[in-house]
């Protein structure tokens, strides 16, 4: 690396010792041998990948939380809802709102991700241990990268309703807007990020707890290894912060599919006004409305996602190695 000026010695007996250690330069524009658009076209990548991967899982989700919580019917389990789908949507009824979540996934998991990477680099300053840091970072890109994907989600979720009005992305979004206004596409961002902030705090912490307790088991572990590696940890840190966070997630879905499909108006996103309602017609159970195809989603999702993103790093690392 070359500076403006050379350092400057004096002549120095055999008796002594010459201890000169150049000040480390830490450049803003990249981290871990990476640029910032690197981080985000990896983030971006395994968004998209985990999403589409493992969105008929979350139509499931989606349809047994409005059951039973909005819709005055009996609650239904996986199987049932999987069944009532494919007896009559077919197949294709798994993926209806797939379209909305492909556009809003990767652009924001291009922010989640590099977002979280610099934040990481900022507060552990240098311990990798750092949990906390970890935790704090996760939070940091979630708040970002939920102003992003929010609305996106709502029209996902409307779409995925039994007998959605909607004939596709194009009609929810205008429909929406001439009929709700801007405001209803961020009427869950709140509850969102209140969620969020605590699944991904949870998720991090666990998964670089998981990632370097199961590295230290096979330190020198091979690439295929090391997939499994980061695969495992964060199927472990997806599922722990999926059952952690189930009851907020029953309350945004209320407040995405508020007064579509026979689902309840609410007079105000307050989570605490939804979680009453659910409460009062389904009881306390209500609120883990979704939990098992929540955590059947973000187990693999995450271990997915994870494994995705730490493969694209890899690559763009060797990329940049070769260009040195």
């Amino acid at each position: 690396m070359s500076t403006d000026a050379s350092p400057t010695f004096r002549t120095l007996s055999h008796s002594q010792k010459l201890d000169f250690q150049p000040e480390p330069v830490i450049s803003a524009s990249t981290h871990d041998g990476l640029q910032f658009w690197q981080y985000m076209i990896a983030g971006s990548i395994a968004g998209s990948v985990e999403h589409m991967a493992m969105f008929p899982v979350d139509t499931l989700k989606t349809r047994m939380q409005i059951f039973g919580g909005s819709l005055s019917v009996n609650p239904v389990g996986v199987r049932q809802a999987l069944g009532s789908i494919l007896k009559l949507e077919g197949p294709a009824g798994l993926y209806r709102g797939i379209g909305a979540m492909g556009l809003g996934a990767g652009p924001a998991h291009a922010v989640y991700f590099s977002v979280y990477e610099f934040c990481k680099e900022y507060f552990a300053r240098g311990n990798p241990n750092n949990s906390a840091a970890h935790a704090v970072s996760g939070v940091c890109a979630t708040v970002m990268s939920d102003a992003v994907i929010t609305p996106m989600d709502m029209v996902k979720q409307r779409l995925q309703l039994e007998s959605s009005p909607y004939k596709g992305v194009g009609d929810c979004v205008r429909r929406v807007l001439v009929e709700e206004g801007v405001g209803a596409f961020y009427k869950s961002y709140k509850t969102t990020v209140v969620m969020n902030a605590p699944f991904t705090a949870v998720h991090f912490a666990t998964y670089e707890a998981a990632k370097r307790g199961l590295s230290e088991v096979s330190p020198e572990s091979a690439s295929d290894e090391r997939l499994v590696v980061h695969a495992t940890a964060g199927a472990v840190a997806g599922a722990l912060a999926a059952a952690v966070t189930t009851p907020l997630d029953v309350v945004k879905t209320q407040l995405q599919c508020q007064g579509v499909c026979g689902c309840d108006r609410f007079s105000s996103s307050s989570i605490g006004d939804v979680i009453r309602s659910v409460v009062n017609k389904d009881g306390y159970r209500g609120l883990m409305r979704g939990w098992i195809p929540r955590m059947l989603f973000h187990a693999p999702a995450a271990a997915i996602c994870w494994s995705t993103y730490e493969a694209s790093k890899t690559f763009f690392q060797q990329l940049n190695d070769e260009d040195k």
